[in-house]
C-alpha cells in the first residue's frame, strides 16, 4: 500500500487490507510506504480513527518506498494517480504489479475472483488487460483517494469508510 507519506491513508490501508486477507484466510504479506521520510508516527486522527474499530497504528513508522520493496511486491497498490505515475517512474518494469486502488478494484470487478490456485501473476495480467500506461497518465483524478492529512476527524473517519469498502472488495477478489 502506497501513499505520499505513508503516514495516513497506506497505513490505514495496510491494516484494513491485512485483516480482510485474515478473515478469508488469504496468505499473503500485506505493508505500506511513501515517498516522504521515514520514521514518522501515523497521524493522531489516523490512529484515533483506526483505534475505533481496533486496530492499533501506536507503533507505526512511515518507510521510504524504495525500489527493491516494488520488486520484491506481487501487487502494490498506491492512493492516488500520481503515486502510480512516481511508482513506474522508480521501477518502470514493474507495470503489470502497480495499480491506483479504485481503478485495481473496479477492473478486479470485471474479471472475477481469483481461484485459490491461480497465479497472482496471471490474475493480475487479465485484470490489467487494456491498460495503458497513457491512459494512467491521463486519467481522471476521481480515481484518487484523497489525503486526509491536515483535515478534520470526520475526514480521516470518511478515508477509512472508503478504504474499508474497496480494500473489503479487493480481499473477496484475491481469494
Amino acid at each position: 500500500m502506497v501513499c505520499t507519506a505513508n503516514r495516513c491513508r497506506s497505513p490505514m490501508a495496510e491494516a484494513l487490507l491485512r485483516r480482510r486477507l485474515e478473515e478469508r484466510s488469504v496468505p499473503a504479506r500485506v505493508s505500506s510506504a511513501g515517498f516522504l521520510a521515514s520514521g514518522w508516527p501515523a497521524m493522531e486522527y489516523a490512529i484515533a480513527t483506526m483505534a475505533d474499530d481496533g486496530f492499533d497504528l501506536t507503533g507505526h513508522l512511515s518507510r521510504t518506498i524504495r525500489p527493491q520493496m516494488v520488486a520484491e511486491s506481487d501487487l502494490v497498490v498506491a492512493m492516488s494517480r500520481q503515486h502510480v505515475v512516481e511508482l513506474l517512474l522508480l521501477s518502470p518494469d514493474r507495470w503489470s504489479r502497480v495499480f491506483q486502488l479504485r481503478d485495481l478494484v473496479r477492473r478486479a470487478e470485471r474479471v472475477g475472483q481469483r481461484s485459490g490456485t491461480e497465479p497472482i501473476d496471471a490474475w493480475l495480467a487479465a485484470v490489467g488487460a487494456n491498460r495503458s500506461k497513457s491512459a494512467v497518465l491521463a486519467g481522471s483524478l476521481a480515481d484518487d483517494i484523497a489525503d486526509p492529512a491536515g483535515r478534520d476527524r470526520d475526514v480521516y473517519d470518511s478515508t477509512k469508510r472508503i478504504l474499508d469498502d474497496l480494500l473489503t472488495r479487493l480481499a473477496g477478489l484475491l481469494g
